[in-house]
């Protein structure tokens, strides 16, 4: 198997979930928070340097702020800015990553790092507001409202994050192999789905010859 999935989402869609699950399914591995503790090791910055522009818009006085920190370090000098070495750090580790077999990863534009990649399978979870909204809701323990503004300044977040490095429309069906609504199969559903279109995508079907009915003798 030579498929490697990425997975955006929208919050509350159980996005993570499905990936969890097909990754479970398809035997292969399941990258999330684990690639930040990968960058971390290869790139030599601290992981919690990472976490924090982890899928965030970029921000000009954090960004300004961080770099002073890290120029102020012994060693430190001129050359990219913190910012360009997380994005650096992250698009590199998700690269390697792929690289090294099939794999499900979440988030973090990995569908835009892997653009040349013949093997990904880029898709895009959503699903209604109000069943986000319950979803979340009984999660995290919190009232309908409180869940809805959560949802939308988490989906406001990765949008600009995503919008910012890719250059591409976050959660628009051009920017992505396939989007799915999860709440039309329901999160099972959903993951049979994504596992048969693994199944096509490393196994296509050549599609039926078109006759034309002026020829066929009928």
């Amino acid at each position: 198997m030579k498929t490697v999935i990425t997975i955006g989402r929208q919050y509350g869609s159980g996005g993570k979930e499905v990936g969890i699950r097909a990754a479970k399914e398809l035997g292969i591995p399941f990258y999330d928070k684990e690639i930040l503790q990968e960058a971390a090791k290869k790139s030599g910055l601290c992981q919690k340097i990472l976490e924090n522009f982890d899928e965030r818009p970029k921000s000009l006085l954090y960004s300004i702020a961080m770099d002073s920190y890290m120029f102020s370090l012994p060693g430190a000098g001129a050359g990219e800015s913190l910012e360009q070495q997380v994005y650096l750090a992250t698009f590199n580790t998700i690269r390697q990553l792929a690289a090294e077999g099939s794999c499900v990863i979440i988030g973090r534009c990995a569908d835009y790092a892997l653009a040349e990649n013949p093997n990904r399978l880029s898709l895009f979870i959503h699903a209604p507001l109000q069943d986000r909204v319950r979803r979340v809701a009984h999660r995290m323990d919190l009232q309908p409202e409180k869940a809805k503004t959560l949802i939308q300044k988490t989906d406001k977040r990765r949008a600009s994050y995503y919008e910012y490095y890719s250059s591409q429309r976050w959660g628009m069906p051009d920017s992505y192999d396939f989007c799915l609504n999860s709440s039309l199969l329901g999160l099972g559903g959903t993951v049979e789905l994504i596992r048969a279109m693994v199944e096509h995508k490393e196994h296509p079907v050549p599609s039926p010859t078109e006759i034309d009915p002026t020829q066929s003798g009928t």
